[in-house]
């Protein structure tokens, strides 16, 4: 069986279901293949006890329909994993989304042609297309790493990014964790409130900062939808997508005290407030370092374990090298009289057991093995499709030592192959919704662009490509971000091409290069 499209939509997130609303709206007959059973993405799968946005949830969210922006109520500062997927839904529901979307259709391929493209699923179904757009998210192919025995452990296995749909009784039962990065700091906290006892198994410490969530003030908000408009253009307009104002000095320009007072202020006002503190704490190590200590000191005064201050404290990179966590009670967890913290440095896994885990101190016994360890992060998601170019070239053969794309949106040797918030954009190092928005518009009026003048093929300039890559790569050497083994750098996944994937110069100035690729009549691109 074969279905022809104008557009194919591989992904049913925030990306795949605005995309489908605006290409409707352009008159292009668009449909969205998405593998899980509803719309939501990496919100529908990753539902651990704790899952919650680090972004607040009154800028993370859509900001194209006015409407829809006045109609919804966000009921906490930082909202859950649940509310976000009923927001979905409901927008899917108020946009009549889902009659354009295939839900449990897996993406085997995507094969180019002279006509376009050739879609397969893993049902077997074929679907042809002029153009596909991978909007498959940058955090939404979860990895499981090879431990040795794992399949023999005789109790039960979960991963946070594929937690079960019905309700999980873990209730007096003896939970390890492994991963201390966003997912375990988030579950942890609330695993240890359900279990007899809880092992958290830590490789590497993460700074983690408080959310101080809080149930939103109907004052405040009523003020926020009153100045939307507004806030939605400083978004726009800010280097993160947020209504962060960074204080615009060092942290090297001021006295100690000073100092200490701007780190305690936004140590209390919780997020990511504290990074509005000095505007070079990305750059300059010196003064990195002083956020650092003041993040140490406050382990020290919450945790009470000295060998868990230890482990907590052992960071060997930059604040910001790896993601910042945003937690709830994670350090207090940790003064529990049923919480252990086994530092993997000193004691490495050798073996998931029948039992349980062990390591090269012994064996902990376990009846529940959680593993909070994370992503297959921006490239995941886009290689485990089988995409062939032009040639029949392969892009897991052309990506082998990275991923080489023009603006995070296309690829040379792929054309009407386009991707969002790909490598190569700023993603994942702000709010990704607002990239997600602006991919999904400038992927939009660029294939309007194109019916409109006639023209049926896109692709992106092998040296524009390449001379994108290198400015990427340029940005992030200026900052302190490839200071740390992160998944950033694929340097989670044993084997992954170890280079910075997104976007490092901010979202404003990459929101300004692609409008001067548009404004250019898309000189990045051959057209045809």
């Amino acid at each position: 069986m074969t279905t022809k499209h104008d557009v194919a939509i591989v992904g049913a997130g925030f990306a795949g279901m605005y995309l489908l609303h605006r290409l409707r709206e352009a008159g292009f007959a668009a449909h969205v293949y998405e593998a899980a059973d509803d719309v939501g993405g990496t919100w529908f799968w990753n539902r651990y006890p704790g899952a919650r946005c680090d972004s607040e949830s009154m800028q993370y969210s859509y900001s194209f329909s006015r409407e829809l922006e006045q109609e919804w109520e966000w009921s906490e500062r930082f909202a859950t994993q649940p509310e976000i997927l009923r927001y979905l839904s409901h927008v899917a529901e108020r946009f009549d989304l889902r009659r354009d979307i295939t839900f449990g259709a897996t993406v085997a391929s995507a094969t180019s042609h002279a006509g376009g493209w050739t879609v397969e699923l893993e049902s077997g179904e074929r679907v042809e297309a002029q153009h596909v757009v991978l909007a498959t998210g940058c955090l939404s192919t979860s990895r499981t790493p090879d431990f040795p025995g794992l399949e023999n452990f005789a109790g039960t296995v979960l991963h946070t990014g594929d937690w079960p749909h019905e309700p999980v009784d873990l209730a007096g039962r003896r939970i390890g964790v492994i991963g201390t990065g966003s997912s375990g700091v988030q579950a942890i906290p609330l695993l240890a409130a359900q279990a007899e006892s809880l092992t958290v198994f830590q490789r590497t410490p993460n700074f983690t900062l408080p959310a101080r969530n809080a149930p939103l003030d109907p004052v405040a908000v009523a003020e926020h939808k009153g100045r939307y408009p507004q806030l939605r253009d400083q978004q726009r307009r800010s280097a993160t997508g947020t209504l962060r104002t960074v204080r615009p000095d060092s942290a090297l320009d001021v006295d100690d005290d000073e100092r200490a007072s701007r780190y305690e202020r936004g140590w209390r006002l919780g997020g990511n407030a504290i990074f509005e503190s000095f505007d070079d704490l990305s750059v300059n190590a010196a003064s990195n370092d002083t956020l650092a200590e003041f993040l140490r000191g406050k382990i020290r005064e919450i945790v009470r374990d000295e060998q868990a201050v230890t482990a907590l404290t052992a960071q060997d990179y930059p604040v910001g090298a790896k993601r910042i966590c945003i937690g709830t009670d994670y350090y207090e967890t940790y003064n529990r009289d049923n919480v252990a913290l086994v530092d993997l440095r000193a004691e490495p896994i050798e073996a998931v057991t029948a039992t349980g885990l062990r390591t090269s101190e012994g064996e902990y016994e376990l009846d529940v093995l959680v593993l909070a360890t994370g992503f297959d992060a921006m490239t995941g998601s886009i290689l485990r499709i089988d995409v062939r170019g032009t040639d029949g070239r392969s892009l897991r053969e052309d990506w082998s030592a990275g991923p080489h794309t023009y603006l995070g949106l296309a690829m040379h040797g792929y054309p009407n192959l386009f991707t969002v918030t790909g490598p190569g954009s700023p993603s994942v190092l702000g709010n990704v919704v607002v990239s997600i928005e602006q991919h999904v518009e400038w992927i939009s009026e660029h294939l309007v662009h194109l019916r409109d003048h006639g023209l049926t093929r896109s692709e992106a300039r092998l040296d524009d490509q390449e001379r994108w890559v290198a400015q990427v790569n340029e940005v992030a050497s200026q900052t302190l971000m490839t200071k740390a083994a992160s998944w950033y750098m694929g340097a989670n996944v044993p084997g992954k091409p170890q280079v910075f994937m997104p976007y490092a110069g901010g979202f404003a100035e990459y929101r300004r290069i692609c409008d001067e690729e548009t404004a250019a009549g898309y000189s990045g691109f051959r057209l045809s």
